[in-house]
């Protein structure tokens, strides 16, 4: 079991089962709404536990995909793939330990120009 929360703690969840190693997304809608690339862990849906789930509001990214952050903090906790039976979950959320590390990085034809990925992991153009 895997607990988390939002900064401010109106939004909490918990994950049934080990995390799946997380990736690194570095294109652009998760560099503006996380102010730099966003690492998450997909999980499935029916795993996921959210208390305060009326604290999470929904940004409609396209149509494939929805976010979902604390309306109170502002804390960006979810990718949601709309009909998809998998939910991405923010890394930063989750209470320690986590036991797992990053494992790759995706949509680094789409990163910022003020940074390098130097740390040797895998690297996917998407």
């Amino acid at each position: 079991m895997h607990k988390g929360s939002c900064l401010c703690g109106a939004v909490s969840f918990e994950v049934k089962g080990e995390l799946q190693a997380p990736d690194a997304c570095h294109c652009s809608q998760c560099r503006k709404q996380s102010g730099h690339f966003w690492a998450s862990t997909d999980v499935p849906t029916g795993a996921l536990t959210l208390t305060g789930e009326d604290n999470v509001t929904w940004f409609q990214a396209s149509e494939r995909v929805r976010r979902g952050f604390c309306k109170t903090c502002g804390s960006f906790l979810f990718w949601d793939p709309i009909f998809h039976p998998r939910i991405a979950i923010a890394m930063g959320a989750f209470d320690q330990p986590t036991d797992t590390h990053l494992h790759t990085h995706i949509y680094v034809a789409d990163k910022g120009d003020y940074y390098e990925i130097a740390d040797g992991l895998p690297q996917s153009a998407q």
